[in-house]
């Protein structure tokens, strides 16, 4: 009994001794947490809520076809030169004033995009004022411009 508690006696010692003489090394200049650390730069928060590349704006016009449109779709044909818009119903999940976009979780557009989440870019950003999360909105999207063109509280 006595030889195990001077084991144990010495196995602690040998812990303490060993602990007491590591030394950390000083942070260098270059090490994150160093006071005088240069600071990292902030990247830019992104400016698009688009999940595809297809929901990034372009400058370039996209064909009916691409776009996936169908006779009958819309309030009009591009031929006419006027522009084509659908309407969706949903709730509103957030908004982003500063980007001009809303997130909608809408149900199906017949004939446009089943239904989901997803953010919309707003023509003009004024759309945006007044609403908030959990408004039920109606919209209208202009499927030319790629963005929501009315917005309509709804009770």
């Amino acid at each position: 009994m006595k030889s195990q508690s001077k084991l144990s006696l010495m196995l602690v010692f040998l812990i303490l001794a060993g602990c007491a003489a590591y030394q950390l090394e000083a942070l260098t200049v270059k090490h994150p947490a160093h006071p005088e650390a240069a600071v990292a730069l902030e990247r830019p928060s992104s400016k698009t809520l688009a999940y595809a590349p297809s929901d990034i704006p372009s400058a370039r016009p996209v064909s009916a076809m691409a776009m996936g449109q169908q006779e009958g779709r819309g309030s009009s044909t591009p031929e006419a030169g006027a522009q084509q818009t659908v309407v969706g119903e949903g709730k509103v999940i957030a908004t982003v004033p500063n980007a001009s976009q809303i997130v909608v979780e809408h149900g199906e557009i017949k004939g446009f995009m089943e239904a989901m989440t997803m953010g919309y870019r707003i023509d003009p950003p004024s759309l945006l004022e007044g609403l908030k999360f959990g408004d039920k909105v109606r919209f209208t999207i202009d499927v030319q411009k790629n963005a929501i063109v009315k917005i309509e509280k709804l009770k």
